[in-house]
């Protein structure tokens, strides 16, 4: 009996570094898949399909929202944003553990739909860290980044609710704690203890 994989759900604040832990995470690792969303918005420059976002119609991304094919699904500043569930799901059946970067609010939608998802919340080492880098990313204006600290208070209330947390105090740290998590999950005595007594 092949074993299939797991959700693994990874959340956090703007600025905890979730793209770069798993940037991390993911290197040299052919059992991974990076769950790729789907967004009504233009490509950016340098953006591809299929790579940064599936690019879809709002037609379609409509239809795909009829058809019940999203994991997670919401609007934001006209645009609307989804993880497809097709694609997670035949990642699954092939034994590859899905992981999926999104934003509090849809963590709590796939949580609803998928409750085996392991809910993963990546936090900076404290408030300063987390300003430091939001500034030094210099893509915000102040109001912005005051914004965006604001909303990850409200986020870190919900991290309670997360089965992990993991400190982002550097990426090599914080990527081998992923990975040992990874690890664990996979030794749970309900998905083992079968696969023995069948023998």
């Amino acid at each position: 009996m092949s074993e299939t994989g797991k959700i693994f759900i990874v959340a956090g604040p703007s600025g905890a570094g979730k793209s770069t832990v798993l940037a991390e995470l993911f290197r040299g690792r052919g059992d991974l898949f990076y769950s790729v969303s789907a967004t009504t918005r233009d490509p950016r420059p340098g953006e591809a399909d299929g790579v940064n976002y599936h690019f879809i119609t709002a037609d379609r991304f409509r239809q795909m929202i009829n058809e019940d094919a999203f994991l997670e699904c919401a609007e934001y500043v006209g645009n609307f944003y989804g993880t497809p569930k097709k694609p997670v799901d035949a990642a699954l059946a092939a034994g590859k553990d899905a992981i999926l970067e999104i934003e509090v609010q849809g963590a709590k939608q796939v949580y609803a739909k998928r409750p085996d998802a392991i809910r993963i919340f990546i936090i900076p080492p404290s408030w300063e860290e987390l300003e430091r880098r939001l500034v030094d990313r210099g893509t915000d204006t102040p109001e912005k980044i005051q914004k965006r600290l604001l909303r990850a208070r409200v986020e870190l209330a919900d991290a309670r609710e997360y089965d992990y947390i993991v400190l982002n105090d550097t990426v090599d740290k914080a990527a081998e704690e992923l990975r040992a998590i990874l690890r664990a999950e996979h030794c749970r005595v309900k998905d083992r203890i079968d696969r023995f007594l069948e023998r």
